[in-house]
């Protein structure tokens, strides 16, 4: 296998890491602008199967030449690189694997990517990624489905989480400013209600969830819950649906009074004659004080709850993931859940498991045995509970 890997941040670095380790991986042409930290990492995997590469990836006519010498290509860049590496990589004939949400230009990409027998694969990461695999999973325990919950997180453990948010950062923290402050859309009794960025933390939209071997996490919701219902063949009878993130009680709280007081608006303002963007200075003020430090964990949550109907009878069951730093690699459970599934995807791709082609959707395209197979191996583990109702 012969793979590009443009992108070699925080979850990046988890992907070469994976990538590095399979058998069945020739050669990884990493690349990344930052190239200093990329050689650096390439240098402490102690591998010859790396090419780093330096990239500005405005530069197309280079993107093209690396692309022309591998079969896949995985995206860890911002989302909004995704539609032009993805355009890239269906003309020069090679698979593509991002974790970022599929657009209405993707699936105008698909047929083309088909007639190539080229796969495109996006949401192919943890959130989403995981819990859409979960997600279709779970609906096949089911005559009908009345209610599909999926919750995702990242958060220190208990024992990192000493600051006055109970949080720090294992994703890009730009990121999670965005997520929030951008609407959500849930299903409530059947009917589509829509959030804006000023009620998703509101303690009326709040609920509390608890989450074994952690206990109770409060959920906000997050994004769009109603897009991927049709996907699932389950629109015609599903009344309840939402999408959530976990975080230690008190969080939502404090971002409630952020959000209503505009600290996450993005037009400028004026401070004694400087120009300031509220959310730029709130990124820049707290991302030094939320940083891990090498004996600290982080831990990540998947969990999908569904309700509904098997065989005349009420059902409850939940699939949940659940992850924690990895201390001896230094790769935090972010890190591992969503770089280590990118590259499982292209493996998967490349190996002939996933043999669909055109875009590709983790609900319905992806063998679940296989996958969750391959997370096993990595020491990451699935559970399912069926629940009394």
């Amino acid at each position: 296998m012969q793979i590009l890997l443009l992108g070699v941040g925080l979850q990046g670095k988890a992907a070469l890491y994976d990538l590095v380790r399979s058998p069945q991986v020739e050669r990884v042409i990493a690349a990344d602008i930052n190239d200093a930290d990329l050689s650096a990492y390439v240098a402490s995997l102690q591998t010859d199967k790396v090419i780093p590469v330096r990239l500005d990836v405005t530069d197309e006519d280079k993107v093209v030449d690396l692309m022309k010498s591998v079969q896949a290509v995985i995206i860890l860049l911002t989302p909004a690189l995704s539609l032009p590496m993805a355009r890239l990589a269906v003309s020069q004939g090679i698979h593509f694997i991002e974790t970022s949400y599929a657009t209405p230009a993707h699936k105008i990409l698909g047929p083309e990517a088909a007639a190539k027998n080229l796969a495109i694969l996006p949401e192919f990461g943890l959130d989403p990624g995981i819990d859409l695999v979960l997600a279709g999973q779970i609906i096949q325990e089911f005559d009908e489905v009345h209610a599909l919950h999926a919750y995702g997180s990242g958060v220190p453990e208990t024992a990192a989480a000493g600051n006055l948010l109970k949080y720090k950062v294992s994703w890009t923290f730009a990121g999670v400013l965005r997520a929030y402050h951008r609407p959500a859309r849930l299903l409530t009794r059947g009917q589509v209600k829509e959030l804006s960025p000023e009620e998703i933390f509101v303690s009326k939209n709040i609920h509390m969830v608890d989450v074994e071997e952690l206990g109770p996490m409060e959920a906000y919701p997050n994004g769009d819950a109603v897009q991927f219902l049709k996907t699932m063949g389950i629109d015609d009878t599903i009344l309840e649906a939402g999408r959530y993130t976990l975080r230690w009680p008190g969080h939502c709280a404090f971002w409630e009074k952020m959000v209503g007081l505009g600290f996450l608006d993005e037009s400028p303002i004026q401070v004694e004659g400087v120009s300031v963007i509220p959310r730029q200075f709130i990124h820049d003020l707290l991302l030094p004080q939320l940083q891990y430090q090498d004996h600290e964990r982080d831990v990540v949550v998947v969990r999908v709850d569904a309700r509904g109907i098997k065989a005349g009878r009420k059902k409850r069951v939940i699939y949940q993931v659940i992850d924690w730093r990895d201390l001896d690699t230094g790769l935090f459970a972010m890190q591992r859940t969503v770089g280590f599934t990118a590259s499982i995807g292209a493996q998967m791709i490349l190996r002939g498991d996933i043999q669909k082609r055109g875009l590709l959707s983790p609900i319905t395209d992806v063998p679940v045995d296989i996958f969750f197979e391959e997370l096993r191996q990595r020491g990451i583990a699935f559970q399912r509970q069926v629940v009394d109702v």
